[in-house]
């Protein structure tokens, strides 16, 4: 007789935590995304003279001596300072008392695209004009991506698994998915999970802008990321961070956790094609997410909404939309699709786990943010992007999806918790 298969353990949020343009706190995201509000101004953090894009979804107000020792914040870079925030405010949304878990069960896993890189910079300048041994004693652990995971599970004594995800604009959706895994095989059972980016230098902007995968529409900043629209011409870089408390559903229970919503499925694929450009076809995008679908046991006419990767890029929005459309056929005309980058930019190596955000709380909420910006029609992308206002529409099952230089491909399938 055939032995049955033992059942999946479940894994759900019960936690999130965002620094991002649009706000402090994950609450000021989601009612900036709502509001159909940019985060894109004309950058601050570095000299752009002589670049052709001078704007960015930069975090505006963010001091982390407000939440860090003084003597801690020196040390951490930027983008590990944002990790280490976001983590504090989504814990501190799940209502988990640390104290009273076990620290061997519990974990991090963060997705990051290029660590410290104004830290990097900043040394290197100070290299050429004062000699190495002027550098920062603290720069080498700094600059490194694993830090920000290293960071959180320091300060939050989580000494069960820990690993960091590098794999470009995907890294904080592939991120989630795999923590999602570690609860799963029964590792772990509470992740710590999302992204984090902070890389608006003046080498980062120009090494986008001279592959010419930036805007230029630097006139009005609030108006630059038009992703899905015909006027599109390349994305706006942001920073930020984008967390999430991942638990065991009978772990959440038993503590009388609020469960925001169910992570049912994860899928991850290549496009084996070029290092920046997707795939003309589509097909690594569809797998993806058809493997999201898989791996959930969801059939395509359940899903309600997809969070678009949705970068305002010529090539990614077309291909996405045709990926959309071969995936799901007649019935993707029916499907709500919005791109949250049109009013953070693209947080890259965060973008992920600030799309997952947006995506849990149009499940919570029953709320659809929209694409702004999206004025002039592309017969490419003729799908519906929830354009310029939110819509009030019963989310019961959304993808989140992220596509990164070098063709990977990940997406998160979350649903409405229902027992």
């Amino acid at each position: 007789m055939k032995e049955s298969r033992p059942q999946r353990r479940r894994v759900v949020v019960t936690g999130l935590g965002a620094v991002s343009p649009l706000g402090l706190t994950a609450d000021e995201l989601w009612e900036g995304l709502v509001a159909g509000k940019s985060g894109i101004a004309p950058i601050t953090l570095c000299d752009t003279t002589g670049l052709p894009c001078t704007i960015a979804g930069e975090v505006k107000g963010f001091d982390p001596r407000q939440y860090l020792d003084f003597k801690e914040a020196k040390r951490m870079a930027r983008f590990s300072q944002f990790a280490v925030v976001a983590t504090q405010m989504a814990l501190e949304n799940s209502g988990l008392k640390l104290e009273q878990e076990d620290p061997d069960r519990r974990g991090v896993l963060l997705g990051n695209g290029y660590g410290g890189f104004p830290e990097t910079e900043e040394n290197c300048r100070t290299l050429v004009a004062r000699g190495g041994m002027k550098i920062n004693p603290f720069f080498m652990p700094m600059i490194l991506p694993n830090m920000a995971a290293g960071q959180v599970s320091m300060r939050f004594r989580l000494r069960g698994y820990s690993s960091t995800v590098i794999t470009a604009c995907a890294a904080a959706t592939q991120a989630i998915g795999e923590a999602a895994e570690v609860i799963r095989r029964g590792s772990a059972d509470i992740m710590v999970t999302g992204g984090t980016e902070a890389g608006i230098t003046a080498l980062g902007i120009a090494g986008f802008a001279i592959m010419r995968a930036l805007t230029t529409q630097n006139q009005e900043p609030a108006k630059a990321s038009r992703p899905f629209d015909a006027n599109r011409d390349g994305f706006v870089p942001a920073e930020g961070s984008g967390i999430l408390i991942l638990e065991e559903l009978g772990h959440a229970q038993r503590r009388g956790a609020r469960i925001l919503a169910e992570l049912v499925g994860f899928g991850v694929s290549s496009d084996a094609h070029h290092i920046t450009a997707p795939d003309a076809d589509g097909l690594g995008a569809r797998h993806a997410m058809e493997w999201a679908l898989a791996d959930a046991g969801l059939r395509r006419e359940e899903v309600d909404y997809i969070n678009a990767h949705g970068t305002s890029t010529p090539l990614n929005d077309a291909t996405e939309t045709l990926a959309i459309k071969s995936l799901f056929g007649e019935y993707a005309y029916k499907l709500a699709i919005s791109s949250t980058k049109s009013m953070v930019g693209h947080l890259m190596g965060a973008s992920g786990g600030v799309g997952a955000i947006a995506t849990i709380r149009a499940i919570t909420d029953g709320v659809i943010h929209p694409t702004i910006n999206y004025e002039t029609p592309d017969p490419q992308c003729d799908l519906d992007y929830v354009p310029n206002q939110a819509r009030r529409q019963d989310v019961r099952v959304a993808l989140s999806n992220s596509f990164g230089f070098g063709g990977q491909n990940a997406c998160l399938a979350f649903k409405k918790f229902a027992g």
